[in-house]
Parts: C-alpha cells; structure tokens; sequence
C-alpha cells in the first residue's frame, strides 16, 4: 500500500472511529453481561440453557469479564444469547493521524537531537530556528516515507 493510499484508508478508518472516540460509555462494575442480564430479567440459569452451558459457568463467564480474562468467542456467545451484539474495538485516544505526527515528531527530535550534538562537538552550532526547521522537515521526510519506519527503536 503506498502512502497516499494509506493516508486514505486512516481517513475513512478514522470517520469511523471519531464517534466512538467521543462515546463516554463507563462499564458496569460488575460487568456488561451481568448488568444486561439482570435487566432482561434472565437469572443464571436462564443464560446458561440459551448458551448450552451449565449455570456455574454463567457466574465463572461474569467473573472473567470483569477480571479480564475471558475470551471475546465466549463475550460474543453470551451476547448472542441475550439478543444483544458484542462490540468490539480500539478506539484510539486522538485522531491517526496526530499520533503519526507525534510519533514523527519524537523520531524528528532524536535525530535533530544527534546533529545539534554533532554540530556543537564541531563548534558549529545551530541556531534555534535552523533545528526547528530541520525539525519540521524530517517530520514530514518522515511522514511521507513508510509508517512502519515510525515504529522502530533505534
């Protein structure tokens, strides 16, 4: 995929995305499967008939979700079995693109970082306005290039 066809498929991908960025939607305490059951009125046992499973696994599922550790498959069956859809997603915390830029910006620094140590070392230092130009061109080098770049440690 090249850069121009990845900036568009961030762009559709983020549209997507900025409603659920700005959805504040705080979880029960004791778990989604367990507030909607209780509000459907369906007890343990209920559940475990409509999931083909045994009634202690229901409280052992509830238990798992709020600890963290159960299985998207078995969220999805539960939801399915209240008549609800399971949604799943990462909602990044700001726009793809800024975190690039971010990310851009940090590499950017590193290396502004190294030439203005360099160029000290040779007693030619730069002035401030020359590294923040310097700065603002590697980040968008660096934008244009491959995204995958972004991610390695140096």
């Amino acid at each position: 995929m090249n850069a121009k066809q990845a900036a568009l498929a961030r762009k559709q991908l983020e549209r997507r995305l900025a409603p659920l960025r700005e959805l504040k939607l705080p979880t029960p305490p004791r778990g989604w499967m367990k507030a909607i059951r209780e509000a459907l009125g369906m007890s343990t046992r209920q559940l475990a008939t409509r999931m083909g499973a045994a009634p202690s696994r229901i409280h052992a599922i509830e238990k798992a979700e709020v600890s963290g550790a159960t299985t998207i498959r078995t969220l999805r069956e539960a939801a399915a079995a209240m008549n609800c859809t399971f949604v799943y997603a990462f909602v990044p915390i700001k726009p793809l693109d800024d975190i690039l830029r971010e990310r851009a910006a940090e590499k950017a620094g590193q290396d502004v970082t190294r030439l203005d140590h360099t160029m000290r070392l040779e007693n030619q230092a730069l002035l401030k306005a020359d590294l923040e130009d310097e700065s603002r061109r590697l980040i968008d080098t660096i934008l244009a290039d491959s995204p995958r770049r972004l991610w390695e440690d140096d």
